[in-house]
């Protein structure tokens, strides 16, 4: 990430994108107005961003659509801008990869807000230097084997064994990050939602199914058959190393 981030902003409605844009630019960030889905693609063609913020309710293609087909090609960080109360397309948002939310019309600082605390998230760790009171681990110590593939925890990247990397959301590593410090115990959904440091209880509560879904795709040998990541009927998700595996 740049010592300036770069945002895009995307809002087919000049005066809501511009309001925007201007705060954070008068913050420090490098940002980039586009009216809509054809105008980011074209811009991510050129550089991605550090963060997308993205309106979902534009009349040419809906937000969710635009996030699906932007997470399909790439990890950038997405917040939505969404003006209905409802949290159903909040759950699906974030289900297709976004990283959080603010609702319309939205409080600018709050945004700022988000947008610095996504962008913590998203940065990679600097590699700490070994000091004699603080010896840095062992690379195989920040390795977490998940079913077919392996969660690098310094990286915060999901690879195969021939080292291929692919897409993890910031919301799926947080719940990966979780059960990788919390082998072979059973975690309810409020207990994740807590240590993921989920703020929207109701909107999360609902998507932990669904990222855990999403999460066995890409993890588990039979996805129908989760082993990995296994379901205790009232009693929430529980991960299963392989060493404990029949």
């Amino acid at each position: 990430m740049s010592q300036n981030p770069h945002i895009i902003v995307v809002d087919d409605e000049a005066p809501a994108r511009e309001m925007v844009g201007d705060y954070l630019k008068m913050h420090g960030f490098a940002v980039t107005l586009c009216d809509g889905g054809k105008s980011l693609r074209a811009e991510i063609a050129v550089k991605v961003p550090d963060l997308v913020v993205l309106d979902l309710n534009m009349p040419e293609e809906d937000g969710l659509s635009i996030i699906r087909d932007l997470k399909a090609k790439t990890n950038v960080p997405v917040i939505m801008l969404t003006a209905t109360a409802s949290p159903i397309d909040r759950v699906v948002g974030l289900e297709l990869g976004a990283d959080d939310y603010v609702a319309k019309p939205c409080e600018l600082r709050e945004l700022m807000a988000r947008i610095r605390s996504v962008l913590r998230r998203a940065a990679p760790k600097p590699a700490e230097a070994p000091t004699a009171a603080a010896p840095a681990k062992p690379a195989n110590e920040q390795l977490v084997r998940f079913g077919t593939k392996w969660l690098d925890l310094e990286a915060q990247a999901l690879r195969d064994d021939d080292g291929n990397e692919h897409p993890l959301t910031a919301s799926e590593f947080g719940l990966l990050k979780v059960f990788a410090a919390n082998p072979k115990r059973v975690l309810s959904r409020e207990r994740l939602l807590e240590l993921a440091n989920a703020r929207d209880a109701e909107a999360f509560d609902r998507a932990v199914d669904l990222r855990i879904m999403r999460i066995r795709r890409k993890i588990e040998p039979d996805p129908t058959k989760p082993a990995v990541i296994r379901t205790i009927r009232g009693g929430g998700y529980l991960f299963s190393p392989a060493s404990e595996r029949p």
